[in-house]
C-alpha cells in the first residue's frame, strides 16, 4: 500500500500544469496517508484524466461526469476551497 501511495504522490505532483500541481499535489501531500484503499483506487483513476478536464471539474467550469463524480472528487474540491 505504501508503494501505491508513493506512486500516487508522484503522479499528483508532476501533472504538467501549475494549477493542477498545486491543487492535486497539495491534496495528495496532505491526505494520501488518510485515504482508504477504495479512495486510493479512485484517486489513481482520476489522475489519468487530462489536466484541462480535471481542472475544469475542480473549478466547476464544467460538470463532472458521473463516472468521476465520486467521494474523492468531493474531497479534492473541498481541499481547493481551503486554499
Amino acid at each position: 500500500m505504501e508503494t501505491l501511495r508513493k506512486r500516487l504522490l508522484y503522479k499528483a505532483t508532476h501533472r504538467g500544469m501549475q494549477e493542477t500541481d498545486k491543487i492535486i499535489g497539495g491534496f495528495a501531500e496532505q491526505e494520501l496517508a488518510n485515504l482508504s484503499a477504495d479512495l486510493l483506487d479512485d484517486f489513481d483513476r482520476l489522475l489519468d484524466v487530462p489536466d484541462v478536464d480535471l481542472l475544469n471539474w475542480i473549478l466547476a467550469r464544467e460538470a463532472t461526469p458521473a463516472a468521476y463524480d465520486t467521494e474523492i472528487m468531493g474531497l479534492i474540491v473541498k481541499f481547493k476551497e481551503s486554499l
